[in-house]
């Protein structure tokens, strides 16, 4: 998702960087995520978008932190403006690739991850930007606790045969699985813009979750 530059951006960027944004030293928080966002696990989102899943998510669930990754800082301000307007202080937004999960958090230091709606990157020179690329599993698994869980939508079918196969490749467990999401047996609490707006349209959506 790519936002046209806004003119008042960058001031309301500043109201909430180094508060619910962090953008900068990110790594500085390693180890340290669970004493920002409280609960007793840590869940991360990586491409939280405008914020609807994460911000209801911590809504539903406000004994659990979570952490929302995002690439393009401007639509940071999106999730960040929610979790003040909701006085949410179980939620961070990142404004960083995560490439450099790793650098950010310990190893084991979080229970959950979130792939909602990631860019496909359909061409095949381009599948290891994918964040179900081996590359980032294998990050996935450094930062996971034991047993920790991925959870993954899409609307995508081509992305998502490649993610359950390199699920399979990288001897994950796959614990729930459904090409068609809104008409399984699958909880679904919270819907993000994405699949909001391409169910409407009935797109179907495809499930996955793997445990590592």
């Amino acid at each position: 998702m790519r936002l046209r530059k806004k003119p008042w951006m960058a001031k309301a960027l500043a109201e909430y960087l180094g508060k619910e944004i962090i953008a900068e030293d990110i790594d500085k928080n390693k180890g340290k995520w669970q004493e920002l966002v409280g609960g007793k696990s840590l869940a991360l989102e990586i491409g939280c978008g405008k914020g609807k899943f994460i911000n209801g998510m911590a809504q539903l669930y406000p004994e659990m932190g979570f952490v929302g990754i995002e690439t393009q800082l401007d639509i940071c301000y999106y999730p960040a403006r929610q979790v003040r307007e909701n006085k949410l202080t179980n939620v961070k937004i990142i404004g960083g690739d995560a490439a450099y999960l790793t650098q950010w958090f310990l190893p084991g230091e979080v229970k959950m991850i979130y792939l909602n709606f990631s860019d496909p990157w359909p061409k095949a020179r381009h599948s290891k930007r994918r964040l179900t690329y081996r590359d980032f599993l294998l990050q996935y698994k450094t930062i996971l606790a034991p047993g920790g869980h991925l959870r993954f939508k899409t609307d995508n079918k081509d992305l998502f045969d490649f993610s359950v196969e390199e699920f399979k490749a990288f001897g994950l467990q796959i614990i729930a699985l459904s090409y068609d999401l809104h008409n399984s047996e699958y909880e679904n609490a919270i819907q993000t813009e994405y699949e909001e707006k391409f169910s409407a349209k009935g797109n179907k959506i495809n499930f996955c979750e793997v445990v590592f």
